[in-house]
C-alpha cells in the first residue's frame, strides 16, 4: 500500500482525491492547502489528517507519493521542496510555467533519486491508445497533418474564482491551461516539432492572458500540426478533439476530452475496426475524460514494479517548450524554431 499525500485541495485536487480512494494499492493519507477551509473539507470528507503547511505535513506524515495540484506557477517550488522528502512526485499539467524551472525540477528529482511523474491523462484514453497502436502499426501510411481543437467554455467567474487564474505569472491562458494536454497529444502523434507560427488574443474575458489561440506547427517529418483553442465557446463546452490524416487512413477522436471515436477509416480495414467504432463512441461526462484513473494506476504500477514511467519530466517538458514557442511567435509575429532558445515569452514571469 502506497501512502499518497495531496498538495492543493481545489478543483483538480478533489478529483485526484476521489480517484485515489478508488484505486487498489493507494491510500490517501493526508491533504494540504493554504486555504484552511479547503483542506478541512477534504480531510473531513475522507477522515484523514489535513494541513495548511506542507512543512508540517512532511513532519507529521510518512509519504510515499505526493500529488501536486497547486497553481501552475507554484509547481516547480513545491516539487523541489518535496524531492528530498518523498521518493515519488506527481505534478499536474503544466509541469511548470518557465522552462528553467522545469529543468530544475528534473535535476532536483534526479539528485534526490525521486521519480517525477507529469500528468498527461489523455494519453491513457482508450481511443487514444488505439490511435497510437494504429500509428505504430503503420496503418496511416504517411501522416501529413494532425489537428487538435479545444472548444470549451469558461465564464468570467471561473477566472475570478482565484486571483491567480488568468495571470501570466501563475497560470497562462487557454493554451497553457486548457489546451496543454492537446498540445502534448499533437507532438506525441507527429513526433518532434521544428517550427511554430501562432496568433493569440483575448476576446471576451477580463484577464491578462489569451482566451483564444491558433497555431501552425511543422514537424521534423514535414507534417503539419494545427491547434485551435478557445474558452469562448457559447453556450457550453463543444469539443476537445484530435484528427490524424495519413495517405492510407483518417481518424477523428472527439467528444469533450478526446474520448469518443467519430471517424475511424483506413484503406485496409481490419476485422476489429467495427468493434472499435462501436465500443469507443461514448462521450465522457466532463472535460476530464476517462483517462485520469488509468494514469494514476499507471503511476502506482510503475512505482511498485519499478518500471519506467511513460510520462516523466523529460517527456513532460516537450509540450511546455512548444507552448513557449507559441507565445513567443504570437508576441513577435515571427516563426519560431524549436532548435533555438524559446524561453523569452511572458509565461511565468514574475512582476
Amino acid at each position: 500500500m502506497l501512502r499518497f499525500a495531496l498538495l492543493g485541495c481545489g478543483r483538480i485536487g478533489k478529483r485526484h482525491a476521489a480517484l485515489l480512494k478508488q484505486i487498489d494499492g493507494a491510500e490517501l493519507s493526508a491533504v494540504c492547502d493554504i486555504i484552511a477551509s479547503r483542506a478541512e473539507e477534504l480531510g473531513k470528507k475522507y477522515g484523514i489528517p489535513y494541513y495548511t503547511s506542507m512543512e508540517k505535513m512532511v513532519e507529521g506524515e510518512k509519504i510515499d507519493v505526493v500529488s501536486i495540484c497547486t497553481p501552475s506557477g507554484l509547481h516547480a517550488e513545491h516539487c523541489m521542496y518535496f524531492a528530498p522528502h518523498t521518493g515519488n512526485i506527481i505534478v499536474e499539467k503544466p509541469m511548470a510555467l518557465r522552462l528553467d524551472e522545469a529543468k530544475a525540477m528534473i535535476e532536483t528529482c534526479d539528485d534526490n533519486h525521486t521519480r517525477l511523474f507529469v500528468v498527461k491523462q489523455n494519453r491513457f484514453n482508450l481511443p487514444v491508445l488505439r490511435l497510437r497502436q494504429a500509428i505504430e502499426e503503420g496503418r496511416f501510411g504517411k501522416i501529413y497533418m494532425a489537428t487538435v481543437r479545444v472548444h470549451w467554455q469558461r465564464p468570467q467567474k471561473y477566472y475570478d474564482m482565484d486571483e491567480w487564474h488568468g495571470t501570466w505569472a501563475m497560470d497562462g491562458g487557454v493554451l497553457t491551461n486548457q489546451a496543454s494536454h492537446h498540445i502534448d497529444m499533437l507532438q506525441w502523434v507527429l513526433g518532434p516539432i521544428s517550427d511554430i507560427s501562432a496568433m493569440t488574443d483575448t476576446f471576451l474575458h477580463q484577464i491578462e492572458v489569451e482566451d483564444t489561440g491558433v497555431a501552425l506547427l511543422r514537424a521534423e517529418s514535414g507534417a503539419f500540426g494545427v491547434i485551435e483553442a478557445t474558452t469562448n465557446t457559447s453556450p457550453q463546452d463543444l469539443e476537445g478533439s484530435i484528427n490524424v490524416y495519413g495517405s492510407k487512413g483518417t481518424v477523428e477522436i472527439g467528444g469533450f476530452a478526446m474520448n469518443k471515436i467519430v471517424t475511424w477509416k483506413f484503406e485496409e480495414p481490419q476485422p476489429e475496426d467495427k468493434t472499435i467504432i462501436e465500443k469507443f463512441s461514448v462521450n465522457p461526462p466532463d472535460v476530464y475524460g476517462f483517462g485520469h484513473r488509468a494514469y494514476l494506476e499507471h503511476v502506482l504500477e510503475a512505482i511498485q514494479a519499478e518500471r519506467a514511467a511513460l510520462i516523466d519530466g523529460a517527456e513532460g517538458i516537450k509540450s511546455l517548450k512548444i507552448i513557449h514557442a507559441i507565445y513567443e511567435s504570437a508576441e513577435t509575429g515571427r516563426v519560431i524554431s524549436l532548435g533555438s532558445d524559446v524561453s523569452h515569452s511572458k509565461l511565468g514571469r514574475k512582476k
